[in-house]
């Protein structure tokens, strides 16, 4: 496939799809698994845990194993053992089954989302990188609203267990995509060794840059003051806005409209704006979200459409920051782009397994305080790239 071709951003965006489907298309299902599992609402929750630790770890792998045997391969194997197992939790007999399944399951399903992004600034630069990457994120943005969709009308239609191998069909199938339309970019020249003390340099250089953590982190905690709500969404939905088991369309279908739209106003403005400003404007969006969240869920009765609406309008900005955000860190590793995407991504998931773990129950059981844990991730992740914006911004 040419790197100019319009499936390469279908199938990368694909393989980026795999995690948001990983989450949001069992979570119409967890009363249902509940029950048939003699399984409580928190050992439930724990099945996020077990997916979020183990996908955090893998992914520090990924990028540095994709430098090694080239995207494609590491693509390939990690996608066939996702559809493995996705297997083991549509038979899983117990609770303690299913927490092994989605384990596994999260020691896959990064290899597409932190590859994907190493493929595209081995082909591009600059502003043709972030139109890429812009185009990505537009399709990407489809998966979070179709999968709770596909979620409800499976779990209506066969039950909960269908929901998983629906799954894993969707992981062989972007086995057999990557397969045969993702072209190898890594040149074998340009591969490096998995020499422990080489490796072990490698990361100590990457995840010990200030720079490299602080824009990192940035687009870490700005994806969380969404994520909590994704990982709430059993609770925001089904209690709070009493939605049932097939209408988490409704968050889920606007967010992502937010989404694509601000993924499209980052492509348009890739030459025309300094990545600086694109980023700038993504916060100011952010920022009047969650202050507009913040006063309808304090003064108003929780309901369609004014709860949603604050959720949308964040994922706008969010979404026209992140592709600035993620170049400026990559940019900074050339040599480990791999690798660099394995530590941006670990740094990601990993503050994301403290919020499935911890943090949204603790929040969930408010809409104001969902809405205080949108607006202090938003904070810390404003702290995050003023602080690299006045540190490091010029070196850039």
């Amino acid at each position: 496939m040419p790197a100019s071709s319009p499936w390469l951003a279908f199938v990368l965006a694909a393989l980026a799809a795999i995690g948001p489907f990983s989450i949001d298309t069992y979570l119409p299902a967890f009363p249902a698994i509940g029950e048939s599992l003699s399984a409580s609402s928190v050992e439930i929750q724990q099945t996020l845990t077990s997916y979020m630790a183990t996908f955090a770890f893998m992914v520090l792998w990924h990028g540095a194993l994709s430098d090694r045997f080239g995207r494609r391969r590491v693509i390939i194997v990690a996608m066939v053992m996702f559809a493995l197992a996705s297997l083991v939790c549509a038979a899983a007999p117990s609770i303690g089954w299913l927490w092994a399944g989605r384990g596994l399951q999260g020691m896959s399903a990064g290899a597409g989302m932190v590859v994907g992004r190493a493929v595209v600034r081995d082909i591009f630069d600059g502003a043709e990188a972030q139109r890429l990457m812009s185009r990505v994120m537009l399709i990407f943005a489809v998966a979070p609203a179709v999968a709770p969709v596909i979620g409800g009308a499976l779990l209506a239609l066969a039950g909960w267990r269908a929901v998983f191998v629906f799954l894993a069909a969707f992981g062989a199938l972007l086995a057999f995509m990557t397969w045969g339309f993702l072209p190898e970019t890594l040149p074998v020249a340009a591969r490096h060794p998995l020499h422990p003390v080489t490796l072990g340099r490698a990361y100590t250089r990457v995840l010990g840059s200030a720079a490299f953590v602080l824009l990192a982190g940035a687009v870490a905690f700005n994806f969380n003051g969404f994520f909590l709500y994704v990982l709430s969404a059993p609770v925001f939905l089904m209690k709070h806005l009493g939605l049932g088991a097939q209408q988490f369309g409704w968050m889920f279908m606007p967010a992502v409209v937010g989404m694509m739209s601000g993924s499209a106003l980052s492509g348009r403005v890739a030459e025309r704006w300094h990545p600086r400003r694109t980023i700038a404007t993504g916060f100011a969006v952010m920022a009047s979200a969650a202050v507009l969240n913040l006063l309808v869920s304090g003064l108003l009765t929780p309901g369609l459409p004014w709860s949603v609406v604050p959720i949308v309008i964040y994922t706008f900005g969010m979404a026209l920051s992140m592709p600035s955000l993620t170049l400026l860190a990559l940019d900074l590793f050339p040599a480990r782009r791999g690798l660099a995407s394995s530590c941006q991504s670990f740094l990601q998931v990993g503050i994301n397994s403290v919020t499935a773990g911890g943090l949204a129950p603790l929040c969930w059981s408010t809409p104001l305080l969902l809405a205080a844990g949108m607006a202090s991730f938003l904070a810390l992740g404003g702290l995050a790239f003023f602080s690299w914006r006045r540190r490091y911004a010029a070196a850039a």
